[in-house]
C-alpha cells in the first residue's frame, strides 16, 4: 500500500464507523468498510466540490477497543445556523451553474458532510469524500484522482489544522470559510490551505486598538482550550506588548465540559478588579454555559469584548443574558446581503423528495416548529405533537431563516465563488501556453488538486455584491471588519448595531473607525465608557512605582523629588526641571529659581550696614579725637603717628564689610577679599610695630644700649609697609592665577530651592596664604604683647594690645566652622560678621580707654601723671 494508503487507514482507524482497510478476501482490492458516522448531501457534477459544515455539535465517543464496528452512530444537538451555511453553499453552486458566462458548459456539484464539531469526524468526512463513496475501489484507481479535488472548510482551526496536515501533502486544496487561526498562514506547512475569513492576527490588532482607545489597561482573558482560543490570545498578548495594557487573569474554556472548571472561571470574573473582559470563544456549548453562569451569578458589571465567532451569535444574545452582557462589543465578519437567498432558504419542505436528498431537513423541521415528522415511539412518548405539513419557513422567524447578519455564510458564498473563478481561469487557459509540463492546460473533467491550487492562488474576482476579492501569498483575504455592539431594545432583545469598522492587510495602514455617539457600554455604565484600571491614575506631582510581582498597570504612586515635575495625570516618570528652574510645592510646574544672596534689602543686610558704618563712624571719631589732642602727652606717649595709621586701618576694616554684601560680580569678588585681606594686615602690621617699640623701650635696660635707633619712625613706616607689601603681593598673584568669581550655588534649606550668588574663592591656596599671613601676624603680635605684659601701668599698652588679639584670634579661630557650616547667603554673614567683631575689639580694647582718659578725665592727660609710676 502507499505512504497515503497508510495515513488513510491509520486516521480512519481511529474514526468511529469510518474505518477503512484492505478487504481480506479479496486480493487486490481496496474495501470501504464501513460508512461514516455524520450525513452527507450529494449533487453530481462535472467538477465536485466538497463541504465540510458542523451541522452538529456533539460526535458519539470513538471506539477505543478495536474489537467490533459499531452500528447506528449519530451525532448530536442540531445547530440551525450551520445549516444555513451549507444551504448557502448550494445556493452558490446553483447561481453558478445558471450563470452563462461564469463557466459555460461546465456543471458544478457539490459533496457536503457534516462534521459533528469533532477532529475525528471531520477528517473521517473528509478522507471520504476524496477516496470516493463505492463499497469497492479499485487497486489500479486507488491513490489516482479523487472525486472531490477540493473542499471548502472546516469551520474550526484545530480540524482546520487535521485534514490540511492529512491531505496537504498531496496538494489538495481547502477553502476555508471560518477556521480564523494565524497559525493557518503559514504557507511551508499548508501550502494548499486558502480561506475567506481573515486571520485572527487581524482581529487581535483591531482588539489591541480598541483596548489602547479606550484606555482599558486591566482586562481579563477568557477563551478555548484548541487553537483558535489559543492562538487568539497568544496574538493579542503580542499587539498589547509595550502598550501599557496588563492582563489580570487568562481563563481557559475545558475541552470537557465541567460545572466546576466552568464555576471557577466566573467567580475569578467576578471577584477581578479587571472589569473589561476579552473572550475568545467559539459558539460552542462550553460559551453558552459560561454566559449561563455569568447570569446565574448576576454579574453585570462587566464590559465583554467579542470575538468574531460569537459576536452576532444570537443564541448566547438571548434575553435571558442580556443584563449581563449587553454593551457588548466586538469584532465582526464582514456583513453582506445576498440577492436571493432568503426566498432560496425558506423554499424546503419535508415532502419525500427533500427527505431523501437532505439528511438534515427533518431535524430542522422539528426543531424550528417543535412537532415530530413522521411515526417515533420516543416522539410518542414524549409531548412533541405530529407535524400537520402545512407549516411554513419565514424569512427572520428562526437563526436557519435570519439573512440579517449573513457573515459566515458570505464567507462560504465567496469560497463558492473562488473556486468557480480558478475553474473558469482553467477553461481560460489556451493549449501550449499553460504552466504544467510543457505548456500543456488542465483536463477539465479531470482535475487535478494541485492545478486548483495554482489558479486558485490567481483569482481576482468581485462578487455578485460588488466585494473585490484575492488571496495573499499566505492563502488569506484582506480583512475586513464590523465593529458591533450589543444594544438592548425595550422588549429586552438584542440588536446587532454597527458602530464602526476595521480595515487592515499586510503592508498597508490599518483603518480603524468608531462612532463613539452610537456605542452604548457595557458594565450598566450606559453612555459613558467603564473604567477599567489596576491602579487609578496618579495626580500630577507624583509618578508610578510599580507594585512588587505584579504587572505594571498595578503600581503605587509617589511623589515626585525635588526639582522634578509631572504636570499630567498618570504620569509614569517625573521630569527634571531645566536649569534655573525649580518645581513648585505641588511638583506639578517649574518655576524660575530664587536667586538668593546678602542685599542690602534684606533685614540682616542692613543690620551688617549699619554695624559697619557705625564701626567706621567711631573709629573716625576717635580719629578725630587723637588729632585734636595730638599734642596732650598720652597721645605722644602712644606714637600719635602709629596710632593714626592704626585707625586709618581699622576704618578700612569697618568699610570693606560693605563691599560683601549685594549681588556678587566679578570686580566685587576680587575687591572683597583683596581689601579685607590688606586691610587687616595693615592694622595687624601697625599693632606689632607699636608692640615692638613698647616691649624695646622698657626691655632696653643695659648701659649703653640705644636699641631705639633702629626703631625710629621712618623704620616703623618701613616695617609696616613692608608687612602690608607681602600681602599686596599675595592678593596680585592669587588675583592674575585663579581670582575670586560669582558662582551659583543650589541651596534645598530655608525658604526653598534658590540659587544662592557667592563669590567662589578660585584658589584654595591663595585665599589660605591671604588668612594664614594674617593669622601669622597676629600670633606673633599676641605672643610679644604677652610678654610686655607686666611693664608700669600707666604705660602698659601691651596689656590692652594683649587682650585685643585675644578676641581677635577668638573670633577668627570660631569662624572657621562658623564659615563651613552655615548656609547660602548665612556663609557671607558670618564672614561680616568675624570682619566686625574683630575691628570693634581692636577699636574698643585700643581706643576705648585712651578716648576716656582724654574726653573725660583730662586730669590724667598729664606728663607728670603718667610719670608716675
Amino acid at each position: 500500500m502507499s505512504l497515503w494508503g497508510w495515513q488513510w487507514l491509520l486516521y480512519c482507524l481511529h474514526v468511529p464507523g469510518s474505518v477503512w482497510g484492505l478487504d481480506g478476501g479479496g486480493e487486490g482490492a481496496c474495501q470501504l468498510i464501513a460508512k461514516p458516522v455524520s450525513g452527507s448531501v450529494y449533487r453530481a457534477g462535472d467538477v465536485v466540490i466538497g463541504g465540510l459544515f458542523p451541522i452538529h455539535v456533539e460526535a458519539p465517543l470513538p471506539e477505543q477497543e478495536f474489537r467490533s464496528i459499531k452500528e447506528n452512530y449519530t451525532c448530536t444537538i442540531f445547530k440551525q445556523r450551520a445549516y444555513r451555511w451549507l444551504q448557502t453553499m448550494i445556493f452558490a453552486v446553483e447561481e453558478i451553474n445558471r450563470d452563462p458566462a461564469l463557466l459555460p458548459n461546465l456543471t458544478l456539484g457539490f459533496l457536503a458532510s457534516d462534521t459533528c464539531r469533532s477532529e475525528g469526524t471531520t477528517l473521517g468526512a473528509a478522507l471520504a469524500m476524496v477516496t470516493g463513496k463505492e463499497t469497492s475501489v479499485v487497486e489500479t484507481d486507488c491513490g489516482t484522482t479523487p472525486e472531490v479535488p477540493v473542499i471548502i472548510g472546516d469551520a474550526r482551526s484545530t480540524a482546520s489544522i487535521v485534514v490540511a496536515q492529512t491531505l496537504g501533502p498531496f496538494d489538495l486544496p481547502m477553502v476555508s470559510y471560518l477556521a480564523t487561526c494565524t497559525c493557518l498562514s503559514d504557507n511551508w506547512k499548508y501550502p494548499s490551505f486558502f480561506r475567506t475569513v481573515p486571520s485572527d492576527a487581524f482581529q487581535a490588532r483591531g482588539m489591541a486598538k480598541l483596548l489602547r482607545l479606550q484606555r482599558w489597561v486591566w482586562v481579563g482573558l477568557v477563551s478555548e482550550d484548541d487553537d483558535y482560543g489559543k492562538f487568539g490570545v497568544q496574538l493579542l498578548l503580542q499587539e498589547l506588548q509595550g502598550s501599557g495594557v496588563c492582563v489580570a487573569y487568562s481563563e481557559v474554556l475545558p475541552k470537557v465540559p465541567s460545572k466546576r472548571k466552568i464555576r471557577h472561571i466566573v467567580d475569578t470574573i467576578r471577584g477581578s478588579t479587571a472589569r473589561v473582559v476579552v473572550a475568545f470563544v467559539g459558539f460552542t456549548g462550553h460559551s453558552g454555559a459560561l454566559m449561563e453562569e455569568v447570569v446565574r451569578q448576576n454579574i453585570t458589571d462587566k464590559q465583554w469584548i467579542a470575538s468574531e465567532a460569537w459576536v452576532t451569535y444570537s443564541t448566547i444574545a438571548s434575553p435571558k443574558n442580556m443584563p449581563s452582557l449587553a454593551g457588548t462589543i466586538g469584532f465582526a465578519l464582514k456583513k453582506a446581503d445576498i440577492p436571493g437567498l432568503g426566498p432560496f432558504l425558506t423554499r424546503l419542505h419535508p415532502d419525500g423528495d427533500y427527505q431523501k436528498s437532505d439528511p438534515f431537513l427533518r431535524e430542522l423541521w422539528e426543531e424550528m416548529f417543535g412537532c415530530s415528522l413522521g411515526v417515533d415511539l420516543s416522539v410518542t412518548l414524549s409531548s412533541r405533537r405530529q407535524c400537520t405539513g402545512s407549516e411554513v419557513i419565514r424569512e427572520g422567524e428562526s437563526q436557519y431563516a435570519d439573512v440579517s447578519q449573513l457573515r459566515a455564510s458570505y464567507n462560504v458564498y465567496k469560497a463558492v465563488y473562488a473556486i468557480a473563478y480558478a475553474i473558469q481561469d482553467m477553461m481560460a487557459c489556451r493549449p501550449g501556453d499553460g504552466v504544467f509540463n510543457g505548456g500543456q492546460c488542465p483536463d477539465i473533467r479531470k482535475l487535478q488538486p494541485s492545478q486548483i491550487v495554482h489558479y486558485l492562488r490567481g483569482v481576482n474576482f468581485s462578487t455578485p455584491v460588488g466585494e473585490s476579492f484575492h488571496f495573499d501569498m499566505n492563502g488569506d483575504p484582506p480583512a475586513s471588519y464590523d465593529i458591533i455592539n450589543w444594544h438592548m431594545t425595550p422588549e429586552g432583545t438584542a440588536e446587532f448595531v454597527q458602530v464602526g469598522h476595521f480595515l487592515s492587510s499586510e503592508g498597508s495602514d490599518d483603518q480603524f473607525l468608531i462612532d463613539m455617539d452610537k456605542v452604548v457600554w457595557g458594565g450598566g455604565s450606559g453612555d459613558e465608557v467603564l473604567v477599567s484600571v489596576c491602579s487609578a491614575d496618579c495626580p500630577p506631582g507624583t509618578r508610578h512605582a510599580v507594585q512588587k510581582g505584579r504587572p505594571v498597570c498595578c503600581f503605587d504612586c509617589l511623589s515626585c523629588a525635588e526639582g522634578e515635575i509631572s504636570n499630567t495625570t498618570g504620569s509614569v516618570e517625573c521630569i527634571r526641571c531645566p536649569e534655573r528652574f525649580w518645581s513648585n510645592p505641588d511638583r506639578t510646574a517649574c518655576i524660575p529659581q530664587l536667586v538668593d544672596f546678602l542685599s542690602y534689602s534684606d533685614t540682616m543686610g542692613v543690620i551688617l550696614s549699619v554695624i559697619s558704618v557705625s564701626g567706621a563712624t567711631l573709629t573716625a571719631g576717635a580719629l578725630a579725637t587723637f588729632l585734636y589732642h595730638r599734642h596732650t602727652a598720652l597721645v605722644k606717649a602712644n606714637n600719635s603717628e602709629l596710632s593714626f595709621l592704626l585707625l586709618l586701618s581699622l576704618k578700612l576694616c569697618f568699610l570693606c564689610a560693605l563691599v560683601f554684601i549685594g549681588q556678587p560680580k566679578p570686580w566685587t569678588c576680587m575687591l572683597r577679599h583683596t581689601l579685607f585681606g590688606i586691610s587687616f594686615v595693615f592694622c595687624i602690621s601697625c599693632l606689632l610695630s607699636r608692640t615692638v617699640v613698647v616691649l624695646v623701650a622698657f626691655r632696653a635696660t643695659l648701659p649703653g644700649e640705644n636699641l631705639m635707633r633702629y626703631f625710629s619712625p621712618t623704620q616703623q613706616r618701613m616695617g609696616i609697609s613692608l608687612c602690608t607689601l607681602i600681602q599686596v603681593l599675595i592678593c596680585v598673584l592669587w588675583l592674575a592665577l585663579a581670582p575670586p568669581r560669582p558662582a551659583e550655588r543650589g541651596d534645598r534649606e530655608g525658604r526653598g530651592p534658590r540659587v544662592v550668588l557667592e563669590c567662589e574663592v578660585g584658589s584654595v591656596v591663595g585665599f589660605s596664604l591671604v588668612l594664614g599671613y594674617i593669622g601669622l601676624l597676629a600670633s606673633l603680635c599676641l605672643l610679644l604683647a604677652f610678654l610686655a605684659r607686666k611693664l608700669p601701668d600707666n604705660f602698659n599698652e601691651a596689656k590692652f594690645i594683649t587682650f585685643s588679639m585675644l578676641i581677635f584670634c577668638a573670633v577668627w579661630i570660631s569662624f572657621i566652622p562658623a564659615y563651613v557650616s552655615s548656609p547660602g547667603k548665612y556663609t557671607v554673614a558670618v564672614e561680616i560678621f568675624a570682619i566686625l567683631a574683630s575691628s570693634f575689639g581692636l577699636l574698643f580694647c585700643l581706643f576705648a580707654p585712651k578716648c576716656y582718659i582724654i574726653l573725660l578725665r583730662p586730669e590724667r592727660n598729664t606728663k607728670k601723671y603718667m610719670m608716675s609710676k
